[in-house]
């Protein structure tokens, strides 16, 4: 997993937790760098999974909640790190739907060793998206919250339900459904 999102997940907890709350939790989790993440250096997941996990026993907070807020956090932190990355957006569904081919080949260019989630959507009409996230880390609550950031983003009502689908192999897969409110966009 990259280092800026280790890096955004600390500062996160800083500001909205406590500079204290984030010392606890990196001493409380194994942790190959004892917390000091550069933005560019890649590490292993389950740092992420301790922290996290430290994060929700501090707080109280599930980890699940954890993850979905986290993402909706990284999200918005990515619309002002890379505006061109969202900015070349109208809505949602385009970027959603430029992710595995578009912004995810971006983020490659900048962060070579990368190792990002698969995503593939199926999009019928303007008011419906179906998209599936595939993961060996098992983080569809981090994936949801980014959605929902992006929602959040654009400003769009739309519901999500979600539906965790049989594994395949060593990944995880969830199906989001995304549907837009009958008189959005009209």
């Amino acid at each position: 997993m990259k280092g800026i999102v280790f890096r955004e997940f600390i500062d996160m907890v800083e500001s909205q937790f406590s500079a204290r709350t984030a010392d606890e939790i990196i001493q409380s989790s194994t942790l190959s760098t004892n917390g000091a993440y550069t933005s560019i250096g890649t590490y292993p997941h389950q740092e992420m999974v301790d922290l996290v996990s430290n994060l929700s026993t501090q707080t109280g907070i599930s980890v699940p909640q954890l993850l979905q807020h986290f993402g909706r956090h990284l999200f918005g932190r990515f619309v002002e790190i890379h505006p061109n990355m969202t900015n070349k957006f109208s809505d949602v569904f385009s970027l959603l739907g430029a992710l595995e081919n578009t912004i995810h080949v971006d983020v490659n260019k900048l962060y070579r060793d990368a190792e990002l989630p698969s995503f593939s959507y199926e999009q019928d009409n303007q008011q419906t998206m179906v998209f599936i996230y595939r993961s060996r880390r098992r983080m569809a609550d981090f994936a949801q919250g980014l959605i929902e950031g992006c929602i959040a983003h654009f400003k769009e009502n739309m519901t999500i339900q979600r539906t965790e689908l049989p594994s395949q192999g060593e990944e995880a897969l969830t199906r989001f459904t995304l549907v837009r409110a009958a008189n959005a966009n009209a």
